[in-house]
């Protein structure tokens, strides 16, 4: 497939770009019709919403609030209301609001002045929800009602659709994402058309994802958080898939191979594990359907779908772009020095060898080091609480921030927050004398009955997101409702808020065992091992208990809100733990997939266990680091989109990759494998028996094994050395052919002498490893009679051949 894709770059271009299109121009005339339907059956609020709904059929359009404050008087002056009124008069008559309730008409108009006088409201309700409402028509009530603003007098607007046109522009986070992305790329790659490579990649991925879960929403319910998630994951997995490829792929040029067959290898190796690592990432996502938290399906159709689209980018577009770039998706210094020096030896060599190498020789106290460091970090969250953010938690410059912050000042805390008790039986004057007796409950409201349903609200005197309010709801169901002798339900925005947050905690931990598991039995295919992909579960919930953790310390802390302006502290997001967990695992499982199978690979070869996870960190650990700075400078710039959820997943998946890659990966992992020796790769017979074959990253296609002996046996003899000149006594010596097979394997004696055996003239692999003197590889091509190869061996460098 990449070989064709290669060849016929034109054709494949043409066909993406012309999807990119046709989808993008189906999507804008559709339009978007995303819905946020939070459905929890079974649940106390569940009942009292489908109650209301039945009762008071016509609410089904958002209501926003007008607030205004006078600094001196009162809001009842004639000068005020001559301001306010005609702009509430005025609002009324734009199109998209139904209607307006002002405090100056009808005879439940004082109910909205504060007793003090100074701060009074105005309910504007829309004819659609929020996110039907286009924002030109919210921003003419914006601006409309402040208009009426003077010195002494302020006047803010709060709710969804204000919300909406106070957002940034859409697109900007993805935007400083990609920047910051192509900044990392082209200090890693040193060449323009490099870095143009992943970022391609990612937009066509991404771009086709979105249109398509844009024209999703028309068919099935589909959260407007969903497309942010979609962009923030698929432009992190875009970018670092393609990152792969390309790197492997550079490499084959690198070594002297044709573009064509260095393309078509880096996909025959890196893309099969590529395609595996999306994989694994789609599994992960749909482990949240497990919850039943419908709600979410649309998250994991928007985020699987992009995750598809840009892993078929990346094996199919990307082949077809190398092939317009050829040899120019090496830098110029690189194309120079290998038109006059040839091709480069295949080896491992400064920081990252030498770390890896540090990790061999020490760790226990590298492990040790890890532990701790993510153990403190994951201290915060034994403090965790979920639960929802609201417009209190917004940045204090915006309009609905401070509209929030006068309701509470003039009407109570729990005034941005009330409860609603539906009554549909029982004696309602006992129950509302109930509610009012209440501790924490400042306001109680019995509103008129409609076919045998009674609404009472209920004003707690705390804030929706204070602990106490959730004790006062779990008061009123527990104790307040069943003593009145009355058959009622406690709903509004902060009761499902609570439900919400409690069906979630119940659901994780079935949640978290369905992905760990799948992910055990993913990696036990891939790499014939019961400790690696156990050791692998162990990392994931370490990461995700120290991601967490500062999650906790940000957000409901407040440790740095500020510094990033994301507002006020408050719980965390109820649906964020299932998101999060989600995606972490399947980004964690792609780093442990690239960085295992390379193991994996030298440890078929060698099975030398020191050698193998020396020479995987040595040659991943850079792509990996790279691939992971990438996805911080993504997740980050979500901080920018103006949704709080979204900023909280940004920065909560930006610190669980950063950890994963930076500590987990580069230290923990290998140190821990260097530490369980041979018995990482181990696994029963009978079961290795069962299990199917999986080949995540196959050996490069080379030459065609040795044909069998024919006479024309002969060998390879010389000596292992040090840079001195020394020998080098006992270093295990492996000729195998191209393909990995081991041919004849001898140690060398103590002048460093060594002979191996050769079937027939053709190419092999000889290995050298040494435990004082660390290993070498090279390819080696005999033609005919005994070939003389003296191999020198250093102490601080891992040089090895795939």
């Amino acid at each position: 497939m990449a070989r064709w894709c290669y060849r016929h770059r034109l054709v494949v271009l043409l066909l993406w770009v012309g999807a990119l299109v046709g989808v993008g121009f189906s999507a804008s005339t559709a339009g978007t019709n995303y819905a946020n339907v939070f459905s929890l059956p079974d649940t106390d609020s569940k009942t009292a919403y489908d109650l209301m709904q039945k009762a008071f059929p016509n609410t089904s359009g958002d209501t926003d609030t007008v607030v205004w404050k006078v600094d001196n008087g009162s809001v009842t002056d004639k000068a005020v209301q001559g301001r306010v009124q005609p702009a509430l008069d005025k609002i009324a008559k734009l199109p998209g609001v139904g209607a307006v309730t002002s405090p100056y008409a009808g005879a439940r108009g004082s109910a909205q002045i504060s007793k003090d006088g100074t701060i009074a409201y105005a309910q504007l309700t829309f004819t659609k929800r929020a996110n039907e409402i286009p924002k030109e028509q919210v921003q003419k009530v914006l601006d409309t009602a402040q208009d009426a603003e003077r010195a002494g007098l302020q006047v803010e607007l709060g709710g969804q659709a204000i919300q909406r046109v106070q957002e940034p522009p859409q697109g900007l986070s993805e935007m400083v994402g990609i920047v910051a992305a192509a900044v990392v790329l082209f200090l890693a790659f040193g060449s323009f058309f490099a870095m143009t490579l992943p970022i391609a990649i990612a937009v066509f991925g991404v771009g086709m994802g979105l249109f398509s879960t844009q024209l999703l929403s028309h068919t099935t319910d589909i959260p407007d958080i969903a497309p942010l998630l979609a962009s923030l994951i698929g432009l992190g997995v875009g970018i670092d898939y393609a990152l792969f490829i390309v790197t492997r792929h550079r490499r084959g040029i690198l070594r002297g191979m044709d573009p064509e067959e260095s393309a078509v290898t880096a996909l025959n190796t890196s893309g099969r594990a590529v395609l595996f690592a999306g994989g694994t990432v789609c599994i992960a996502l749909a482990g949240m359907l497990v919850t039943r938290l419908h709600f979410l399906d649309g998250v994991v159709i928007g985020t699987s779908l992009t995750v598809v689209l840009s892993v078929l980018a990346a094996t199919t577009l990307l082949p077809a772009l190398l092939g317009f770039l050829g040899p120019r998706v090496l830098s110029r210094r690189q194309r120079r020095r290998l038109a006059a020096q040839g091709p480069e030896p295949e080896k491992a060599s400064g920081l990252a060898a030498r770390w890896s190498a540090n990790v061999e020789k020490r760790p226990r106290r590298i492990a040790a080091l890890a532990v701790v460091v993510m153990a403190v970090l994951a201290i915060p969250v034994l403090s965790l609480r979920l639960g929802a953010t609201d417009q209190g938690n917004d940045d204090a410059s915006t309009t609905t921030r401070k509209a929030y912050d006068l309701l509470a000042e003039g009407f109570g805390p729990g005034f941005n927050g009330p409860l609603q008790v539906v009554s549909v039986g029982g004696d309602t004057a006992k129950l509302v004398q109930g509610l009012r007796s209440t501790p924490g409950v400042a306001q109680v409201a019995e509103l008129p009955p409609s076919q045998g349903v009674t609404v009472i609200q209920v004003v707690p005197t705390t804030s929706p997101q204070s602990k106490e309010t959730d004790d006062l709801i779990d008061t009123l169901r527990g104790r307040v409702i069943p003593k009145a002798g009355a058959e009622a339900h406690v709903g509004g925005v902060t009761a499902v808020s609570k439900d919400f947050a409690s069906v979630t905690g119940d659901r994780l931990p079935l949640f978290i065992a369905t992905i760990i598991g799948l992910g055990f039995l993913l990696l036990l295919v891939a790499f014939r091992s019961l400790v690696v992909p156990l050791t692998a579960a162990v990392m994931n919930l370490i990461a995700a208990a120290a991601s967490f953790g500062v999650l906790v310390a940000v957000f409901q802390w407040g440790w740095g809100l500020d510094l990033l302006g994301l507002g006020k502290e408050g719980p965390i997001n109820a649906f964020l733990p299932v998101i999060m967990l989600s995606l972490l695992f399947g980004l964690s499982m792609d780093y442990q997939v690239f960085l295992v199978s390379r193991m994996h690979e030298e440890w078929v070869h060698t099975k030398d266990n020191a050698r193998a996870v020396r020479v995987g960190l040595a040659e991943t650990s850079r792509v990996i680091n790279s691939a992971a700075l990438i996805m911080v400078c993504v997740f980050l710039a979500f901080v920018l989109s103006g949704d709080s959820g979204a900023a909280m997943a940004g920065v909560g998946l930006a610190a669980a990759v950063a950890l994963d890659a930076f500590i987990l990966r580069t230290a923990l992992v290998p140190a821990a494998m260097h530490l369980l020796g041979r018995s990482n790769w181990w696994l029963p017979a009978w079961l290795d028996e069962r299990l199917p074959h999986l080949a995540v990253e196959p050996q490069e296609p080379a030459a065609p094994e040795p044909a069998a002996p024919s006479g024309a046996a002969t060998a390879i003899h010389g000596f292992v050395r040090t840079p001195e000149g020394d020998p080098v006594e006992d270093a295990s010596v492996t000729l195998m052919s191209k393909g990995g097979r081991q041919l004849d394997r001898v140690t060398s004696l103590a002048d460093g002498s060594y002979i191996v055996s050769v079937p027939a003239p053709g190419a092999y692999l000889l290995a050298v490893t040494s435990a004082s003197y660390g290993s070498k590889a090279r390819h080696v091509t005999v033609v005919e009679g005994p070939l003389v190869y003296d191999v020198e061996l250093t102490g601080d460098e891992v040089d090895a051949v795939n």
